[in-house]
């Protein structure tokens, strides 16, 4: 099964289980998008790549009201969530589009996206690097809240371990954690100081990791 089917089949429980699949919810999503909106001004448009249900412009929303929002994913169903989500609010809009292999036309200085560019191999994880970087501009953002491996094989086990553990006595329907076994066989997860290496060698100035729990990082780079 195909990426953008997995995800349509779950696309109306896939909020309501978010926060137990990602045992940091709180800092990852909603913490780390506060500091970073803190320390920048408000961007004029952002682009949302693999934005599924909205969960991640959501929380930029919440800090940057007044910016314009593109969300682009590749699976309908999950965006319509986001359209429901999002019904009375005008400056959001929706493409339903495979950005590995097209951005948005429109002109942006923010690109975020989360836990969606670790399906991509690392080859198409630097071609996308390096469109964003050529579209943006002058001190435009790029933000990955991602799914990593650690660097070490040994501790990556380690992280697998507890996360899967942690997912069996957090409330999970046996039939939520199968499917998650499966959408778990669509990763190419690369280390967070691979990432980061692959971001600078594209061009970027600024590349820092500015949260880490485990499996879950969030990286800046600025051009």
């Amino acid at each position: 099964m195909d990426i953008e089917k997995q995800f349509n089949l779950i696309a109306e429980e896939y909020d309501c289980n978010r926060k137990k699949f990602i045992p940091c919810f709180d800092d990852f999503y909603k913490n780390t998008t506060e500091f970073i909106a803190s320390n920048i001004d408000e961007p004029k448009r952002i682009i949302d790549l693999g934005a599924g249900t909205g969960l991640l412009t959501y929380f930029w929303y919440q800090q940057c009201p007044n910016s314009e929002y593109v969300l682009v994913d590749i699976a309908d169903e999950m965006l319509n969530v986001a359209r429901k989500r999002f019904h009375d609010i005008g400056n959001i809009s929706y493409q339903v589009e495979n950005y590995i292999h097209k951005l948005p036309d429109a002109i942006f200085d923010t690109v975020i996206s989360a836990l969606s560019i670790h399906h991509l191999e690392d080859e198409d994880k630097i071609k996308l690097f390096s469109k964003i970087y050529d579209r943006l501009p002058s001190g435009g953002l790029f933000i990955n809240y991602d799914q990593f491996c650690a660097e070490s094989a040994k501790m990556n086990l380690w992280f697998d371990s507890f996360w899967e553990s942690s997912l069996a006595n957090s409330g999970l329907t046996d039939q939520d954690i199968e499917l998650w076994k499966e959408r778990r066989k669509l990763d190419r997860e690369c280390s967070v100081e691979q990432e980061v290496d692959m971001l600078k060698n594209c061009g970027f100035e600024v590349v820092k990791c500015v949260y880490s729990y485990q499996k879950f990082s969030v990286i800046v780079a600025i051009k």
